[in-house]
C-alpha cells in the first residue's frame, strides 16, 4: 500500500518538485532549466519510489504496533512521532541516492539520468550517492514530527465527529492539511539539503553541514532564500499529502 501511494505520488508531481529544485539552486531558476525539461530525473523517482515508501510504512506501522497508541493515550502523539522518524530513518537509505541522482538530472536537463549516475559513482563513489543522508534524515524528522501526530489527531478529530472511521478521502484531506503546515515550517531545511546535493565535489557545502549551508543561505539571500520554493513545495506536499496518505488507506483498506 506504501508502494503503490509513493509511484502515485512522485509522478504525478514531478513537474512541480522539478521547479522547487531549480527555485533553489544556487544558479538560480532559469540558468538551472527554467521550464524546459520538467522531467528530468524521473526514471531515478520511478525506481525509488515503491521501496522508498514502502520501507517508510512497513517501519511506520510496525514500530506505532508495539508503542502504545490508542485513540484515549495521551501517548499517541508521541508514539506517531517516534515510529514516523524511525521510518524517515529508515527510508531514507533508499530515498537519498535516488534524490541526488534527480535532482542533479533537474538542474541539467540536457544530461541523462544514466549519464548522472554514472558520473557521480565515477567521480564521488557509492559515497556520492548518499551525499546529502543527513541533511535529508534531519529535514524529513522534523517534517514528519509535525505531519503525522497531526494527520493522525486530524483524522481521530473528524472520527469522533462524524461517530465512525474516516473514509481514504477523509484521510486524504486530513493529510493534505497536515503536509502542507509541516512542509512551510522545514522549508529551510528542504532548501539547505538541496544545495548540499547540488554542490560541487571538494565545495564547503559538499561536506554536508546543514547550520553551515543555513548559515551562507542566510548571509547571502536572507529568509527569502531559506524559504525559496516554498510555495511550489507547500502546494506539491499539500497535493502530495492528499494523493499520498489517502492511496495508502484505500489501497490498505482493499488488501485488507
Amino acid at each position: 500500500a506504501g508502494g503503490v501511494a509513493g509511484v502515485c505520488v512522485d509522478l504525478i508531481l514531478f513537474p512541480l518538485d522539478t521547479v522547487k529544485t531549480r527555485l533553489q539552486s544556487p544558479q538560480g531558476f532559469r540558468k538551472a532549466g527554467g521550464f524546459r525539461g520538467i522531467y528530468a530525473g524521473v526514471p531515478s523517482t520511478a525506481i525509488g519510489s515503491f521501496p522508498n515508501a514502502a520501507a517508510f510504512f512497513i517501519t511506520y506501522e510496525n514500530v506505532k504496533s508495539v508503542l502504545p497508541h490508542g485513540s484515549s493515550s495521551y501517548l499517541s502523539p508521541a508514539t506517531h512521532m517516534v515510529a514516523a522518524s524511525l521510518g524517515e530513518v529508515v527510508a531514507c537509505l533508499i530515498r537519498v541516492p535516488s534524490e541526488v541522482v534527480k535532482q542533479r538530472a533537474q538542474v541539467s536537463p540536457s544530461s541523462s539520468t544514466l549519464r548522472i549516475l554514472s558520473h557521480t559513482l565515477y567521480h564521488e563513489g557509492i559515497q556520492g550517492l548518499y551525499r546529502g543522508y543527513k541533511s535529508t534524515v534531519l529535514r524529513e524528522i522534523p517534517f514528519s514530527l509535525v505531519q503525522f501526530p497531526l494527520w493522525e489527531s486530524l483524522k481521530d478529530l473528524w472520527s469522533w465527529k462524524q461517530g465512525h472511521v474516516v473514509d481514504s478521502w477523509q484521510s486524504a484531506v486530513c493529510g493534505a492539511f497536515a503536509g502542507g503546515f509541516a512542509a512551510a515550517v522545514t522549508t529551510p531545511l528542504d532548501v539547505a539539503k538541496t544545495r548540499i546535493m547540488l554542490a560541487k565535489a571538494g565545495s564547503s557545502n559538499a561536506r554536508g553541514n546543514v547550520l553551515a549551508a543555513l548559515g551562507g543561505i542566510w548571509r547571502t539571500q536572507g529568509l527569502s532564500g531559506l524559504f525559496a520554493g516554498v510555495v511550489p513545495r507547500m502546494a506539491a506536499i499539500s497535493l502530495g499529502g492528499f494523493i499520498f496518505l489517502g492511496t495508502y488507506e484505500k489501497t490498505r483498506q482493499l488488501l485488507l
